[in-house]
């Protein structure tokens, strides 16, 4: 059973469709042991606590600095010992030493197509005004692995997402939440589960 460490700044829909995915069988041979967020005020920490899943906080505020916040979420990270680390919505830069424990061993869903509209500066909504901004016909999501830069480990999974010429940044998003997001990053989960997905030379395959 691959026991999943699920981090969120937010809502956490994406938290929610893993959650569903995994009572409805979509996801097999894995549970979420534990939740992190960034922010004490996420509604994410309560969609954990009412299903009995362990939640808590660990905000860079807590800290006299960021070394400290990051070694303090490596060292949680360390302690529930996940079998995979899911990025949910997690808007905070993952320390290098928590993605070296971890090799391999953390994903990251972003909302556009990767290598379009990602990297420093592109999250949330900020994606979706650029990707209206610049007049795109597609657009979408990508769950990947996470590396030492920024949104640059190995894509494993994209789904694409028509853009409208009536779109707005938050129809867009919630659109391709909707139609890519809640869709692809369950798929992945369940890939990995299932021992399905390897990585060589820096590309993520599916067996």
């Amino acid at each position: 059973m691959l026991k999943l460490l699920v981090c969120v700044s937010g809502g956490g829909t994406n938290l929610q469709a893993i959650l569903d995915a995994v009572d409805s069988g979509k996801i097999s041979n894995a549970r979420v042991e534990a939740v992190i967020s960034n922010n004490a005020g996420a509604y994410a920490l309560k969609r954990a606590e009412a299903k009995g899943i362990l939640a808590c906080c660990i905000s860079p505020k807590q800290y006299e600095s960021r070394e400290a916040f990051n070694r303090a979420l490596t060292q949680k990270a360390l302690e529930l010992s996940p079998d995979l680390i899911v990025l949910a919505g997690f808007l905070v830069a993952v320390p290098e030493e928590m993605i070296r424990a971890f090799e391999n061993r953390i994903i990251n869903i972003h909302p556009s197509l990767i290598p379009s509209f990602c990297g420093v500066g592109y999250y949330g909504l900020h994606v979706h005004e650029a990707v209206l901004a610049r007049g795109v016909k597609v657009t979408g999501a990508t769950v990947h692995f996470v590396d030492c830069g920024m949104d640059t480990g190995p894509i494993l999974l994209q789904k694409a997402v028509e853009v409208r010429q009536d779109d707005t940044p938050k129809t867009l998003q919630e659109r391709v939440m909707e139609e890519a997001e809640w869709q692809i990053l369950p798929k992945a989960i369940d890939l990995i589960a299932g021992g399905r997905v390897t990585i060589e030379e820096g590309k993520a395959k599916i067996l």
